[in-house]
């Protein structure tokens, strides 16, 4: 994906780049720029204080869990490689042929 008009590869090579949405655990993070790709979790809009829908890793793990995937192994399934995974859950099991 390119990143301000093709300048960075992504967020974490962007110094602009303050903040990123995770669409796989459906949370927000502040972007640490130590030449990788490290971020810190945030429950709170640092700016308002309001707060952030809440993270649904441990429900997103516990899924593919349940499925018998592991992500060290193998790639999630195509159902879970979209931030749209956690509503599909209310109307069909993703892919539950595993």
């Amino acid at each position: 994906m390119d990143w301000y008009g093709g300048w960075h590869a992504g967020p974490f090579g962007c110094p602009d780049a303050l903040i990123r949405f995770g669409a796989g655990f459906q949370e927000c993070g502040l972007i640490v720029h130590d030449g990788g790709a490290s971020g810190i979790a945030v429950g709170f809009c640092p700016w308002c204080g309001q707060g952030l829908p809440e993270s649904q890793r441990d429900r997103r793990l516990g899924e593919l869990e349940r499925r018998g995937i592991d992500l060290r192994e193998e790639e999630a399934p195509a159902g879970f490689q979209h931030g749209g995974w956690p509503a599909s859950l209310r109307y069909a099991r993703l892919d539950d042929s595993r």
